[in-house]
């Protein structure tokens, strides 16, 4: 029983970076423990908040504080562990507690429903001794039907499990429950598990090695970095991993990048293991993230495969982690709470004392670095699995060419080859649309966005001009705006209209577009995958969606068109995006006994990362890259955070920076200040951003300089006029 001298201290999802302290509510007998959800008065409303701890003591007045509405939850939704790494989270990415741990539970426990998994119907026979004689369903076949079924198995039959076999099966059930013939029990709804699982491969000697390194450290906390050419058979490696942490009993958790990758991984691990399996993305429903996140949280899936928020997804049995693709920008989220989830799960294998692989045909600098230091453990495994070979990588300079909507003849040879062959092309370009400009011959005029500082995109199949950052959309003009004329053109290529031109010349092939258009609708992105692996299409158009992760033995040839995107870009990172870009998507040519060629048309055959790509490796350049990063101080080699601040003022967000960098510049020595600036793109969504950068030789300063002033900030009168941010670690300049 709690005293009214008990104080609740509970996050609360709001923009303050501070908790709120409440009094239990009124006669409640329970045991309060941190995690658990706490409905409480907030304002003029209720909301939903976690409770962090029960203290005793509190600065405001006691006769102030407000009494807590309700408890709803028996047992913390959020054990001590995943407690401890979501308030580690939001100290590190300097962020709201309430928004933080909100973040972090299914839709439907924020809204307040039961943290409990969902109920399903079991039938059983009753014993035969409370039952009639079989003679008595002699005129009722479907009761006959149901009741041999039900003897077929002994434990009893489940709804789902009577809907495969019998239709319109309730009427005759519920006679027979009436008759004394069956029992009705409600259980938690099981999992389904594979009765027959796949074996394992035999592994080749280096994947053996890397199975063995990691599982001789498996009680300990140890970060390897997995890194495999394409092809070379790292999920192999995972699964083989994975078999031995399930057999001791614990859990395992596996992040990808992508919701595209998860189906088809998900397939994979549920073929092979004969435990639990689930996944966890955006695209579920609240009802099946909800049942995915308990079945995890109790310990009930013993595998669990998601996007970025999986990560926090409480396992307490966890024994393992695997992050699939590590380089992938999609493990860093971009607005809102901008964590980064290949960080956070190396932060929590730390606090578990568990080891967590870091897979990739191209890790990103920083794991690069921290392996060449000796951070992380380096595994590689640099052959291709079985007989395959590595691709043929051909450069194909776009000058003095008479480009045929943007391939070049000896390009498009090529593709005609290969499907004369029987063999399945690639085309690469990622840019989706039919066209990003379109353009007045006129007077030279480029429609742009009203919202942002970008041109609109011409979707010639949907007929209308969208722009790509904000989501505006309008029909396309008659006339120009600026001079009426009616020469309004297409300038420049995307996958709708390289689409269109190859129907045109190919069409005796099947031909299929694959990007954000054509995968709108609920699993056609899975639907498209496993057509092309069934050899319905032979000629493939697709944007970054098909560049990694996919295994298509027929496909021989990978066209790249306009591969220079990101050689001169103004991000640091540009260029390293680029790289690990081209070697993901030719590495999708050759995966199996045929030959693998790769075409990247360029404009600048001699530019030493296509140089270095095509004669070399990823690693040669990543090697060359991080000496140019160190001599310029850059990440990996020193720390960075942005503040971001945007506003439907113009002249706001600078202004609130300035304020900002005059408060931080005075304080820490070991911390650089550089700008504020216009962000590159000014205006988005009808609003102006402004940034300004930090940079310090470590990060500890940098940390303790944004965990000192971040409140005082919060309290500035300018920034009550802005939306602003902290990008800790950013990965786009953007």
């Amino acid at each position: 029983m709690l005293t009214p001298a008990c104080i609740l201290r509970i996050a609360i999802p709001s923009p303050l970076r501070r908790s709120f302290d409440y009094l239990p509510p009124a006669n409640i007998k329970q045991t309060l423990l941190p995690g658990m959800r706490i409905k409480v008065p907030f304002g003029r409303s209720q909301t939903i908040g976690i409770l962090l701890e029960v203290a005793t003591q509190t600065d405001i007045d006691i006769g102030r504080l407000r009494n807590a509405t309700a408890v709803l939850d028996r047992q913390p939704v959020l054990e001590t562990n995943s407690l401890r790494l979501l308030q580690w989270a939001c100290q590190y990415y300097q962020y709201p507690i309430g928004e933080v741990l909100h973040a972090a539970l299914p839709g439907a426990l924020r809204t307040g429903k039961a943290a409990t998994l969902p109920k399903q119907v079991q039938w059983q026979l009753l014993p035969p001794d409370q039952r009639p004689d079989f003679s008595s369903l002699s005129r009722a076949p479907k009761q006959q039907q149901i009741v041999k079924l039900l003897e077929q198995q002994a434990q009893g039959l489940y709804e789902n499990q009577l809907n495969q076999q019998l239709q319109n099966w309730r009427p005759s059930m519920q006679r027979l429950q009436q008759h004394s013939w069956v029992e009705s029990i409600e259980t938690e709804m099981a999992l389904d598990v594979t009765t027959h699982p796949s074996p394992a491969q035999v592994l080749n000697s280096e994947q053996q090695l890397a199975v063995d390194n990691v599982l001789e450290h498996s009680n300990e906390f140890h970060s390897w970095l997995l890194e495999g050419v394409t092809g070379s058979g790292k999920t192999e490696v995972y699964l083989q991993i994975i078999q031995q942490i399930i057999d001791k009993h614990h859990q395992a958790l596996v992040l990808v990048p992508e919701i595209g990758l998860t189906p088809q991984t998900l397939q994979r691990f549920r073929r092979r293991f004969a435990v639990p399996v689930v996944m966890l993305h955006s695209g579920m429903n609240d009802s099946e993230r909800l049942h995915a996140w308990l079945a995890a949280s109790t310990g009930q899936a013993r595998i669990i495969i998601g996007t970025r928020s999986a990560v926090f997804t409480p396992m307490p049995e966890l024994g393992v982690i695997i992050v699939d693709e590590e380089h992938d920008i999609s493990f860093k989220q971009q607005d809102g709470f901008r964590y980064h989830a290949r960080d956070v799960a190396i932060k929590r294998a730390a606090d578990a004392n568990i080891p967590i692989v870091l897979g990739s045909a191209t890790p990103s600098f920083e794991t690069l670095q921290n392996a060449k230091a000796g951070r992380y453990r380096h595994l590689q495994l640099q052959n291709r699995f079985g007989n395959a070979s590595r691709p043929d990588i051909r450069l194909i300079s776009m000058r003095n060419q008479q480009a045929i909507e943007g391939f070049a003849p000896v390009t498009l040879k090529a593709i005609e080859t290969h499907l004369q062959r029987g063999e399945q092309v690639l085309v690469f370009l990622n840019r989706r649309g039919f066209a990003p400009t379109l353009m007045c011959f006129d007077c030279q005029h480029i429609l742009s966005c009203q919202r942002c500082d970008a041109r609109l995109t011409w979707h010639q199949q949907a007929h209308r001009l969208r722009c790509h950052h904000c989501g505006a959309e309008q029909a396309l003009p008659k006339t120009c705006p600026e001079c009426q004329s009616r020469e309004l053109h297409p300038v420049g290529q995307g996958t709708e209209r390289l689409e269109h031109y190859l129907e045109e010349h190919f069409n005796a092939f099947g031909i299929i577009r694959i990007d954000r258009d054509t995968t709108r609708r609920r699993n056609a992105f899975a639907e498209h995958i496993e057509a092309i692996k069934a050899g319905k299409y032979n000629l493939l158009i697709g944007t970054q969606m098909l560049a990694k992760g996919h295994h298509f033995p027929d496909v021989t040839l990978v066209v790249v068109i306009n591969a220079d995107q990101g050689l001169f870009g103004i991000d640091l990172r540009a260029s390293e995006r680029l790289a690990q870009l081209i070697v993901q998507v030719a590495g999708r040519a050759g995966r199996a006994e045929k030959p693998g060629q790769v075409l990247i048309q360029t404009w600048q055959p001699e530019h030493p990362l296509m140089l270095t790509l095509q004669q070399q490796d990823y690693r040669a350049y990543a090697e060359q890259a991080l000496q140019e990063r160190q001599q310029a101080a850059f990440p990996p080699f020193s720390s960075m955070a942005i503040i971001r601040a945007e506003a439907t003022q113009p002249d706001m967000p600078l202004q609130f920076l300035d304020e900002v960098r005059d408060m931080l510049q005075t304080t820490n020595c070991e911390v650089a200040v550089l700008g504020p600036v216009d962000a590159p793109m000014r205006r988005r969504a009808g609003r102006y951003r402004a940034q300004l950068l930090l940079q310090a030789q470590q990060r500890g300063p940098l940390q303790q300089l944004l965990s000192s002033y971040s409140t005082k900030i919060e309290g500035l009168k300018s920034a009550r006029k802005v939306r602003w941010s902290i990008d800790v670690d950013p990965q786009e300049m953007l």
